[in-house]
């Protein structure tokens, strides 16, 4: 477990950074790095779901990992998710991601057609061949891919020595028991849904990786901290308090990744563009909203950072 402890802790999941014409904005991505080293979060999950990875093109994905590893140079541990439609591209990717020397690569299962198991495995296997030398994470997200990590699969997929854990965001927390107690100490397990983080941790997650932890990092740092503790009263006030946060961020019409890239602007001062279609962009209605998350935040840092 020693050589996977660097995993342990809070992972932001990596926003997209565009410029005002939709391009990767390098400077952006650049900034983004240096403000999650800044913060003291474990390490960045590059080109995922919060990447919005789904939109954009295999050259898209190298230029923002390039950037990534340039400007993070060793100082935060980065996980490169490489999975696209095609086998092709998530090994062409995989590849590149070993060559640049991430921490990881992960991937979602292949999505659309409903596949067997062992399928899935060979999907997988064939995008860690890709990359021999470098650790494998599995994400499992079944609302959204269709396809459920099961316990045989990941027992399966445990046979190839460089799968080293699961991100799972799958809603039950008990399936985060599950794949621990098949993992055991050699194996991390990841919290994937924010607003179940000292539920997931309680389980067996040994940290987490998710898509708002980016616009409130000090508030999961903080909740970590008091959970290594073993002070759970005063964990469960701020994950009360960040889940009405993330209520906040998801009730506007444009997409919630849209609402938080205005809230670092508003916050940090990190202006890393709009989200890309089809993702909807922000209403006019939602820019009060996005204020509204923007002093949540100011307020709860206030109360529980100290």
């Amino acid at each position: 477990m020693c050589e996977l402890k660097k995993f342990c802790g809070i992972i932001p999941a990596f926003y997209a950074c565009y410029d005002d014409h939709g391009e990767i904005n390098v400077e952006g991505v650049k900034k983004l790095v240096r403000y999650f080293i800044d913060k003291g979060v474990a390490g960045i999950y590059v080109n995922g779901s919060s990447g919005e990875c789904i939109y954009q093109t295999v050259d898209e994905r190298k230029k923002i990992l390039e950037t990534v590893m340039e400007e993070a140079s060793g100082r935060i541990v980065v996980i490169s998710h490489v999975a696209c439609n095609n086998i092709k591209d998530s090994m062409t990717l995989a590849k590149h991601a070993e060559s640049l020397g991430v921490d990881a690569i992960a991937s979602i299962p292949p999505i659309y057609f409903r596949l067997p198991e062992d399928s899935i495995a060979e999907y997988w296997n064939q995008i860690s061949s890709a990359a021999p030398n470098t650790n494998f994470i599995i994400y499992n997200i079944p609302q959204l891919a269709g396809t459920t990590l099961t316990v045989p699969l990941f027992r399966k997929m445990r046979e190839n020595p460089r799968v080293i854990g699961v991100k799972n965001s799958s809603i039950p927390t008990q399936d985060i028991q599950i794949f621990k107690s098949e993992g055991g100490n050699d194996c991390v397990i990841f919290n994937g849904v924010d607003e179940q983080y000292i539920a997931g941790k309680v389980m067996g997650a040994d940290g987490g990786i998710g898509g708002t932890y980016g616009v409130m990092p000090e508030l999961f740092l903080k909740m970590d901290n008091l959970l290594e503790q073993g002070n759970i009263t005063d964990a469960k006030k701020i994950q009360y308090f960040v889940n009405r946060i993330i209520e906040k961020l998801c009730s506007g019409q444009g997409s919630m990744y849209a609402l938080i890239k205005e809230v670092l602007r508003v916050n940090e001062g990190i202006d890393i563009g709009d989200v890309r279609s089809p993702l909807p962009s922000m209403t006019k209605t939602d820019f009060k909203i996005s204020m509204e998350a923007a002093d949540m935040i100011k307020e709860a840092r206030e109360l529980f950072i100290k």
